[in-house]
Formats: structure tokens, sequence, C-alpha cells
């Protein structure tokens, strides 16, 4: 194998493998994405395919559920200043009347103007 993978970004094991698209570390159990490994960052996009900045604002295409509340967060509402971080739940932000929350892009659409 003459290309060589990139060590575990967490804690910079060497030994690292690669499954389909993944770059997997045994040390730690850490995945990430190949290409991000190549120093591009992941584009994160919302549910209809346009891309999200820092400070976007975005709503809810779906009433979510929160998790250990009975509360919801209704179709519709508009959150202000979005922030993208990596993992699973791509976005931080403060939602109106809920606070500080995380969310998943495919349930946000882009506002635009």
């Amino acid at each position: 194998m003459t290309d060589t993978l990139p060590p575990c970004p967490e804690c910079a094991s060497a030994y690292t493998y690669q499954v389909d698209a993944l770059l997997i570390c045994p040390e730690c159990a850490h995945e990430w994405a190949a290409e991000a490994a190549d120093g591009k960052a992941a584009e994160v996009r919302d549910s209809v395919g346009n891309p999200l900045a820092d400070g976007d604002t975005v709503t809810v295409i779906k009433d979510l559920k929160l998790k250990g509340t009975s509360s919801v967060i209704k179709v519709g509402t508009k959150v202000r200043g979005i922030r993208l971080v990596d993992g699973d739940h791509d976005i931080d932000c403060k939602v109106p009347g809920v606070g500080p929350i995380s969310l998943k892009s495919q349930f946000v659409k882009k506002v635009s103007g």
C-alpha cells in the first residue's frame, strides 16, 4: 500500500484504518471522514441542499420533540445566529423559548435575505 493514512486527530495514533469513506482509530474508536482529514472542511447543508455558514438564520421544517421534556420546537420556528460544529448534531444555536440546543442540519432550512 503506497498511500499512507493520516494519524488520528483525537489521540495521534498511527494505526488508523479505512472502512468505506470513514477513517477509524482502533485505540480511541474515533471515526472521521477521509475528506475532512485532507484539510478540507466538510460542508454543512440544510434539508434542501443550501450550504450553511456560521451566523446564518434558519427555520425548523418539522416539529422536534425535546428528549427528556414534554416541550416541542414547532415547525417554522426561526433560529438566528447558528454556529456550525462537528458531530451528528452539527448546529449549535439558541432557540427562542427553549434555550441553547444542538440541531441536525437535515431538520432546518436556510432563510434567504
